[in-house]
């Protein structure tokens, strides 16, 4: 997949992961009643900020790592019909292992 967007800074590029459309007992849940995902591959990731002399601070996540995110972080752009969150490193929760 190639993919047409390079953050800046310390911002990564996420792709929602989806929960899962049917509950455990069998509810087929309506596009309006799912919550919003948390969890997300990362698809690209920015050179990292700046400190006060100008350094670049390394970003801790790296491209294809699964994460998880606070529930309205970041901004949503749709691309190709495909959904994607740009994030700041800081909105990032943490690395699934």
């Amino acid at each position: 997949m190639s993919l047409n967007l390079t953050p800046l800074g310390d911002h990564v590029i996420v792709e929602p992961i989806e929960s899962e459309e049917v509950t455990p007992g069998g509810i087929v849940l309506p596009e309006t009643a799912k919550e919003r995902p948390q969890k997300g591959k990362v698809l690209a990731v920015g050179p990292g900020a700046r400190d006060d002399q100008g350094k670049r601070i390394p970003i801790d996540v790296k491209v294809g790592d699964t994460v998880l995110y606070g529930r309205y972080s970041g901004t949503e752009v749709k691309i190709q019909d495909k959904k994607y969150l740009i994030l700041r490193e800081g909105d990032v929760l943490a690395v699934i292992e």
